[in-house]
């Protein structure tokens, strides 16, 4: 019998030849990036500009006209049921055609379950069923990190003090935003050619009137929200955030020959990759105090709806922040939306802290064990912490490929490990032995 030829798999970057195996791995990947495709989560749950224009009409004294029927009203751009069958159909199949415990169907697997419970939850919109699958996929802020530890809400109260404590202090107000938005798109588009070559013309940096957010990255471009105004840390932010991180990660998961599916992110990857993001962002300094009220912020609003709050509420909250009616129902929105104005929440949010301990503290344990050589692949693509070891094993095998795109911090580790080295250590000293002891000097 001739010997079997090997096949040439295309991907965005090249072309690479591989075996029978390697070729189910990237058939079946390529299935769930195809059918992921039309579930646009934000999408489905935003609330529209009519809300929000009844809302302000009735100057905030009346809570957003959102119930059952105006999801109902709404209905997805898909086929629900279909799409569901056909994750199911993709997960039978991996079973079938890698076994049940093959490394990559295990993520595979995962993966296909987690899009279904998604599904499930943009169905469940409205309902009581759409804030408890959100907790499934996302985690609750009641949540501890490991047994014994503060929850996600302790921590979010925490930092609030801290922040208190330097409020006051006229140096670390905020710049002011005199740029447009037009002007940040430039700038960012300028840097981020710089850092992912102009002449692939890999990154699109445009204004956009549909989104919320100050800012949006998709798989190879940056959305910036037209009428929002900036100043140079915003735009730094971003530029780390948005383009070093998560355009990053999507690049990188669209050079992958086989594992394709790594350009794609289920719920899972949410909170490792917006905890990368936000990791970034400190030790490139590029975060600042208004930055982490923000998400501090959003962490307590969503821990007041899990203990019994209600929109106006939670607009109230944000009210006695300082902010005006307007940004006030914007950030409560976000909270609610998918849900209604007197039910449980939306806790994607809960990603950014979350993400940020879970991702620092893995980092911490590969230096101590002296496991360097994984920290660069939280870059590769869309990945999950629990799916690390897995992924080196990948690499190993050739059918992950190590990330082309990463931030000059995670390629120097020599400096990396050196502050981990240090973080280690301090870990173990008592912050409330040092304030008694510093007392008489601070």
């Amino acid at each position: 019998m001739p010997a079997k030829r090997p096949v040439q798999v295309s991907c965005t970057r090249k072309e690479f030849p591989v075996d029978e195996y390697q070729q189910t791995i990237r058939a079946l990947s390529d299935r769930i990036v195809a059918a992921q495709t039309p579930i646009r989560v934000l999408d489905a749950v935003k609330w529209d500009d009519n809300i929000r224009q009844g809302f302000l009409k009735a100057k905030g004294k009346e809570p957003p006209a959102v119930d059952r029927a105006y999801y109902q009203s709404r209905p997805l751009s898909f086929d629900s049921s279909a799409v569901k069958a056909e994750f199911q159909g993709i997960e039978r199949d991996i079973i079938r055609q890698l076994g049940q415990f093959n490394p990559v169907g295990q993520i595979m697997k995962r993966m296909c379950r987690e899009y279904r419970m998604v599904v499930r939850m943009l169905e469940a919109r409205g309902t009581e069923d759409f804030g408890l699958i959100s907790q499934e996929l996302y985690g609750a802020a009641s949540d501890a990190f490991h047994a014994g530890d503060p929850t996600l809400a302790d921590l979010g109260l925490m930092l609030s003090d801290y922040l208190n404590n330097i409020d006051g202090r006229g140096d670390l107000k905020d710049e002011p935003k005199n740029l447009t938005a037009k002007e940040a798109v430039e700038i960012l588009q300028h840097r981020l050619n710089n850092v992912f070559g102009e002449a692939e013309g890999t990154i699109r940096v445009f204004e956009s009137d549909g989104i919320v957010a100050d800012a949006a990255a998709g798989a190879d471009y940056i959305k910036v929200r037209a009428d929002a105004m900036f100043n140079a840390r915003d735009v730094r932010a971003l530029e780390v955030h948005e383009g070093l991180v998560h355009v990053g990660t999507t690049l990188n998961g669209l050079n992958q020959p086989i594992c394709t599916f790594l350009a794609k992110g289920p719920p899972s990857s949410t909170v490792t990759q917006e905890g990368l993001a936000i990791l970034m962002e400190v030790i490139a300094f590029a975060s600042y105090p208004s930055r982490l009220r923000k998400l501090t912020n959003r962490t307590r609003a969503i821990h007041m709806v899990e203990e019994g709050a209600d929109f106006m509420q939670v607009y109230g909250f944000f009210r006695e922040q300082g902010f005006e009616m307007a940004q006030s129902y914007s950030n409560a929105s976000r909270v609610f939306r998918g849900s209604v104005p007197n039910g449980l929440p939306f806790t994607k949010d809960l990603s950014y802290l979350k993400g940020f301990i879970m991702v620092y503290n893995y980092i911490q344990l590969a230096v101590k064990k002296g496991k360097l050589e994984q920290i660069p692949l939280l870059f590769c693509g869309k990945t999950t912490l629990e799916d690390m070891r897995t992924l080196r094993q990948l690499v190993e095998e050739g059918l992950v490929e190590p990330p082309k795109y990463l931030p000059e911090q995670f390629r120097d580790l020599s400096a990396l490990s050196a502050w981990m080295c240090f973080s280690n250590f301090l870990n173990h000293l008592s912050l409330d032995r040092i304030e008694a002891d510093y007392a008489n000097i601070l």
